[in-house]
């Protein structure tokens, strides 16, 4: 490690005029991505600006509409959260399949979509929930937020402050998991809405991170069963190839996994 200086604001404005001052800041949340990264020296911020005790960026409330969950809650809060149980249940489930209980207790929402892994597991539920990202400047579909590999539209200096998910009709989510990260090798959330559309997100398989599938999607709202995703071809152009799967593989991953998902829903 390296000379930095650590910040704990209390508010959000303060955690913004901190990010000025310094010369090459870095917002903190739940650490997973920026602590290993800055211990190997690929980063080396000059300030780091933990976001994790600010009060405004923490909690999860629902409405008769949206389940909102604030930037900075951790993956644990969110799985005890009664509201979230009763709203969209496939957020819990998909939460209590993500990382290890170490990664649970100090991961948060915000740092995860705000990182944008092409493996991570809630930019599938953000996009097919048709979510929408607050920060401190604006609010952004989810379409626009996830623009590539570990690559989204905040601006610099631009903070998450919550996500609002429309309640679906029915969700689900399933994925490979990678056995040692934990990781999806490929992950499928699959949603309708109450007005009978349907989205389908699938992580860890695609090299340029969270995306549509929209064949799933036509056959889904055709027939939301299970069998209606047997005719479907997903093609492996763009699809990640490595020693874990091949493209191919990956492709097949993610009917199954689709699959797999609308049965859970019902």
């Amino acid at each position: 490690m390296y000379e930095t200086t650590y910040h704990r604001p209390s508010s959000v404005d303060d955690a913004v005029a901190l990010f000025k001052k310094g010369s090459d800041s870095k917002y903190l949340a739940g650490g997973h991505t920026l602590l290993p990264v800055m211990k190997q020296r690929l980063a080396q911020p000059s300030d780091v600006i933990d976001l994790a005790r600010i009060p405004a960026l923490v909690g999860v409330s629902a409405t008769a509409d949206a389940l909102v969950i604030k930037a900075a809650t951790t993956y644990y809060d969110i799985l005890t959260s009664a509201d979230a149980k009763k709203a969209i249940p496939a957020i819990v489930h998909l939460t209590s399949v993500l990382g290890d209980p170490a990664v649970r207790y100090r991961g948060t929402i915000g740092g995860s979509i705000a990182n944008n892994d092409p493996a991570a597991d809630y930019p599938a539920a953000v996009v097919a929930l048709d979510a929408t990202v607050k920060t401190n400047k604006r609010s952004i579909k989810a379409d626009d937020f996830f623009q590539g590999l570990f690559t989204t539209a905040l601006e610099d200096g631009e903070i998450i402050t919550e996500v609002s998910f429309p309640i679906p009709a029915k969700a689900a989510y399933s994925k490979m998991r990678h056995p040692a990260s934990r990781f999806a090798l490929t992950g499928v959330f699959v949603a309708k809405t109450k007005s009978g559309d349907v989205r389908v997100a699938a992580t860890g398989a695609s090299q340029n991170g969270v995306m549509r599938v929209p064949a799933i999607e036509a056959a889904l709202k055709a027939n939301w069963s299970p069998g209606a995703i047997d005719s479907v071809t997903i093609s492996a152009d763009g699809l990640m190839e490595d020693i874990h799967g091949s493209a191919t593989y990956r492709a097949n991953l993610i009917k199954v996994m689709a699959q797999r998902a609308v049965a859970a829903a019902g």
